[in-house]
């Protein structure tokens, strides 16, 4: 019985419990990451330029990732960050939707131009970009490359289990999934191009199927 509830007690703090909503001090890991009281959190439905990438402006380079991390600091410093969690992603990071100081900060975050719209996941930004891009406002004053194609450049694995290609081209805007004629031609390079995780999402961004 000894060695049982020793078992026991070596499970129960090996494996804690996810914790469903964090509080407190905020530490900015990139433009949508944070440590939040000891807790690392991925912002849910943004995504914001990876740490070292560069935007284009009046044909200039300017570090648009660094600059997105230090807006979300702006955002936070000072203040007391809560964070309602919605899952875990595929590192182990809480997804969540965070506030400080009344504030929404993934919807401060893209209505500023410092972050995109994560619409792989979620549409809630959608029309908060739609208004950025509009006006210009940070990353959308120039020329950009969305952070996923940055994480996974032309021609890379396909990320995770989205494996359908989203190809534009004089022909228009289509898809092509694995096993189909053009796939293995087809590199993913545009700005617009890009890969999908079902062929709902692929038509919700304006492409059509392959025909063979």
């Amino acid at each position: 019985m000894l060695i049982l509830r020793c078992l026991l007690v070596l499970i129960c703090i090996a494996t804690p419990a996810v914790a469903a909503s964090v509080e407190g001090a905020a530490r900015v890991i990139d433009g949508d990451t944070l440590d939040v009281a000891g807790t690392r959190v991925r912002l849910f439905g943004i995504d914001a330029p990876e740490a070292r990438q560069t935007c284009r402006e009046a044909g200039t380079d300017w570090a648009c990732g660094t600059w997105a991390s230090r807006m979300l600091a702006e955002a936070v410093e000072g203040r007391s960050v809560r964070c309602e969690g919605e899952g875990l992603d595929r590192y182990g990071r809480l997804l969540a939707s965070c506030s400080a100081g009344g504030q929404d900060l993934g919807r401060r975050m893209v209505q500023t131009g410092a972050a995109l719209a994560y619409r792989r996941y979620s549409t809630r930004y959608a029309t908060d970009e739609a208004r950025a891009a509009a006006a210009g406002r940070g990353i959308w004053s120039g020329e950009m490359a969305r952070p996923e194609d940055v994480r996974h450049p032309a021609g890379s694995t396909p990320p995770g289990a989205c494996a359908i290609k989203g190809n534009v081209s004089s022909r228009g805007r289509i898809y092509h999934l694995p096993g189909q004629d053009a796939y293995g031609r087809t590199v993913i390079s545009g700005a617009e191009e890009r890969w999908f995780c079902s062929p709902a999402e692929a038509e919700a961004q304006g492409f059509r199927p392959a025909l063979r």
